[in-house]
């Protein structure tokens, strides 16, 4: 099982190295790992589970951040409409995105940094990514709102990316003309 503890925190190295494709089909220690992950933001996303292990809640979690410099990452999140999505993804690229862009009104956090960063990410309000599930079939995903904001954040982390690189340093809640925001 996952604990923070398990979870690498900024200034980590790890966390700014591009990670290494996978080669398919996935080994059984692949899938393991990916597992591993999705379990762990389902009982992030348990009150009483994340209460008794001291989880913070999480609707993604890339390999980097538990410090295996993979290209997989795992998603666990429902859209405004309740659309649950749900995803392990080996070797993910976005194949075409938006030029407009969306935001987080309540900006972005993530699992690997303990502090608030003020701002807005501007990130492509749609995307459309192919990866790869446990089995090694092809998956391919048009994204918008949330789900889309969230698998970005996800796959930056497989770049050495974090979320507060997009955040402008001198105006951090600049928005562009017709930047969609989206409540969280």
């Amino acid at each position: 099982m996952i604990l923070m503890k398990d979870i690498i925190r900024e200034g980590n190295p790890t966390l700014r190295e591009v990670a290494k494709e996978i080669q398919l089909p996935p080994t059984k220690e692949d899938i393991d790992i990916l597992n591993k992950m999705q379990e762990f933001l389902e009982n992030s996303q348990d009150p009483q589970i994340s209460e008794k292990y001291g989880l913070r809640g999480g609707v993604g979690l890339a390999a980097p951040q538990i410090n295996i410099l993979k290209r997989m990452f795992a998603v666990r999140l429902e859209d405004d409409n309740g659309k649950k999505y749900q995803y392990s993804l080996i070797n993910p690229k976005i194949i075409s995105h938006s030029v407009e862009k969306s935001y987080l009104t309540t900006g972005e956090g993530c699992l690997s940094v303990d502090r608030t960063v003020p701002g807005y990410v501007l990130r492509h309000a749609r995307i459309t990514i192919k990866g790869y599930d446990i089995k090694g079939n092809e998956i391919k995903l048009r994204l918008k709102g949330l789900p889309a904001i969230v698998f970005q954040h996800e796959l930056d982390h497989l770049n050495g990316i974090m979320f507060y690189d997009h955040i402008d340093t001198n105006n951090p809640f600049f928005v562009p003309e017709g930047a969609i925001p989206i409540e969280r």
